[in-house]
């Protein structure tokens, strides 16, 4: 940080990049995004998107209610997600496009899936639902893999109007157990197992340990996929295919359920700097409308599209845009179960040369390590179909950027480098291609209607070239409404810092043509490959284990994964740090929170750097793991604490484990 005239604070930014690509006359002209669309008004925009782009049971009769903290969209509507996202295509005529080119690890292991299809094995698995008592307002959890039973299982529970969160299958089954407690989830759907890298995954048996201590889940359901064995509980669980048993296929026996367009349509649950995670609110119209818009103008996204968007539907980039977004608008998508490099590191250029996607849509890590490991395997492959790429999850370093247009869109195609959270729903600052100029590393412009600015600590505008704090000064549709159970928290975390203003916790830049910088975190929220972790959560993990008395983690930036976690450990009864020991603390975080949680450090020390009053300098931690020259430690109770982790940081930096 550095103090600004008024004696506020402003994030030092210190990234300049000279690079500019302007869309070719030819994408300029066919680009569904026109300059005219950033002078549309809000009312004008979202209303002709509403009811352009969806189909309602019943108008809308208000278009906004803004009280603040607290938005309702698209007041009076009545509306099925599913309806809009498989029925209607198929009443079109639409039924025999492809829904999804599903790919399993297993490299033979492919289905071809079309609207009518989808449209079959929603209504069966939703009438199977039906069967077990769930209803409209019945919470459901979805634990799964990247198979097509997931989006099938996300689209039967709104068909009912059965509210769902779906819990990822990295996590652990502690991690399970907190969100369907949190939600009061009644019936989980999960299977046997899945498939990382040769491995299988054991899903069941992490739900198994769950289900322990979730006391409201009365129900399992699990659907075969490896054919793995695995305990079934009399009484409890049942496979998918004696559920479905006798179930019809036809649409009319298990009509779309009405909802309104507040109604609550799932939870996603995301770390924040307390240890327990935040359930974020979506509810139905405005997050549709908003994710249907999005994508149809920031891909642009044709009626003959292949679409991939290369995440995982259990992070809100795989809600909005491999299930709501690309089926609400008809689109055709790949959906893919394993890693890009099993059982080679060209395996995704091979689905790109397979089914030729005009369209991918990834993340700065993923790309970061395909430059790891070379442009060679690519070059193998005829990845011409690719017409736009896309990136999400943090912030993409112009190199990384740079290197994804010229060696896997043939130095021809639009980047749209695109920055939203969880808790926005939509993406809210992109580039348009076709219209924005772009410049690696940077997000441009905040999406039409969308009222982004850049504060420092007083809640003044920064001029351009300073940095400071992201925030939002407008509703927009797909915002969350809330962190479930917890309106307090809600308030406090988002919208307390500045009036009637959203904190986004992220830091920025303006440049001096109104193009926003995104500068990554501001709080004690790490970026782990995609994933965003609290420290708070981690370091709960680590004391949860009986040897440990303190910790404390800290990211530090890593050149694969964006950022990598850091933990200093102080054990009890002066005990000393041993391989053995760091072995076994990473493989109890990955037990308690998920294996992409467990620190690639572990430092252990027998003091924490703390102010006199007790707090932990977690800047002073972070200078540490970034071998960083240290800031003032006048206000520690002991300053040679800090000295002590530098040279331990050090030694232990040989040991990394990757």
């Amino acid at each position: 940080m550095k103090a600004t005239k008024a004696g506020e604070h402003a994030i030092e930014t210190m990234q300049v990049e000279e690079r500019r690509y302007a869309p070719s006359p030819e994408f300029r002209k066919q680009a569904n995004a026109q300059p005219d669309i950033y002078n549309r008004s809000l009312d004008d925009f979202w209303t002709k998107e509403a009811n352009e782009r969806i189909s309602w049971f019943e108008p809308w009769k208000q278009l906004l209610e803004w009280k603040p903290p607290y938005a309702k969209w698209f007041i009076g509507g009545k509306l099925n997600v599913c309806f809009n996202c498989v029925d209607r295509h198929v009443e079109k005529g639409h039924g025999g496009k492809v829904a999804y080119f599903w790919e399993g690890e297993p490299e033979n292991d492919r289905r071809q899936i079309t609207f009518a299809d989808l449209l079959q094995d929603v209504v069966r698995f939703a009438n199977g639902l039906k069967k077990l008592g769930v209803k409209k307002g019945t919470h459901v959890a979805i634990y799964m893999g990247m198979i097509p039973e997931l989006p099938v299982a996300m689209l039967a529970c709104t068909r009912i109007g059965a509210p769902f969160t779906v819990v990822f299958g990295g996590f652990s089954g502690e991690s399970l157990s907190g969100r369907m407690n949190d939600m009061s989830c009644e019936l989980l759907i999960t299977q046997d197992e899945g498939w990382r890298r040769g491995n299988r995954v054991p899903l069941k048996a992490n739900a198994d340990a769950a289900m322990e201590s979730s006391p409201t889940v009365m129900q399992c359901v699990v659907i075969k996929r490896t054919g793995g064995d695995v305990q079934m509980k009399q009484g409890r669980d049942l496979w998918a295919s004696e559920m479905l048993a006798g179930t019809s296929d036809d649409p009319k026996s298990c009509p779309c359920e009405p909802m309104d367009s507040e109604d609550l349509l799932y939870l996603l649950y995301t770390s924040g700097t307390t240890a327990k995670p935040k359930g974020i609110i979506h509810t139905t119209a405005g997050y549709l409308v908003g994710v249907a818009t999005t994508h149809h103008y920031i891909f642009d996204v044709k009626p003959d599209s292949v679409y991939w968007c290369a995440a995982d539907i259990g992070w809100v980039t795989g809600h909005s845009y491999i299930v709501f977004a690309h089926l609400a608008n008809g689109t055709t998508g790949i959906v893919y179960e394993g890693t890009p490099d099993f059982p080679d590191k060209d395996r995704w250029w091979k689905i790109v040369e397979r089914y030729k996607p005009d369209i991918l849509y990834t993340a700065p890590t993923t790309i970061r390590t395909h430059m790891k490991w070379g442009p060679e395997f690519a070059a193998k492959h005829d990845l011409s179909s690719l017409r736009v790429l896309g990136t999400v999850g943090e912030p993409i370093n112009p190199e990384a950027w740079v290197w994804y247009r010229e060696h896997i869109g043939a130095n021809r195609t639009p980047v749209v480098d695109t920055w939203w959270q969880t808790e926005t729903g939509m993406i809210l600052i992109t580039p348009l291609p076709g219209i924005t100029t772009l410049k690696p590393g940077s997000a441009t412009k905040p999406f039409p209607t969308i009222d982004a600015a850049v504060y420092n600590n007083a809640g003044e505008t920064v001029p351009p070239g300073g940095g400071g704090y992201l925030v939002i000064r407008q509703p927009w549709p797909a915002m969350l409404r809330g962190i479930f159970g917890d309106p307090k928290r809600y308030e406090e975390t988002y919208w307390s810092r500045w009036k009637n203003t959203y904190f986004v916790g992220d830091g920025a830049r303006i440049d001096e043509d109104g193009d926003f910088w995104l500068l990554g975190r501001v709080d004690d929220v790490m970026n782990v490959s995609g994933h965003r972790i609290s420290t708070i959560e981690v370091e709960s993990a680590l004391v949860s284990h009986p040897a440990v008395a303190e910790a404390a983690v800290a990211g530090r930036n890593d050149a694969q994964t964006g950022q990598a976690i850091v933990a200093f450990v102080t054990l009890k009864g002066g005990k000393e740090g041993s391989p053995s020991m760091l072995k076994e603390l990473r493989e109890h975080v990955g037990k308690v929170i998920g294996k992409f949680a467990a620190p690639s450090n572990v430092v252990f020390t027998p003091e924490l750097p703390k102010t006199r009053s007790g707090k932990i300098m977690r800047r002073l931690l972070r200078d540490v793991s970034e071998n960083r020259p240290l800031g003032d430690t006048t206000t520690l109770a002991d300053p040679t604490v800090v000295a002590e982790l530098a040279r331990r940081g050090k030694e232990e930096a040989g040991k990394e484990e990757s």
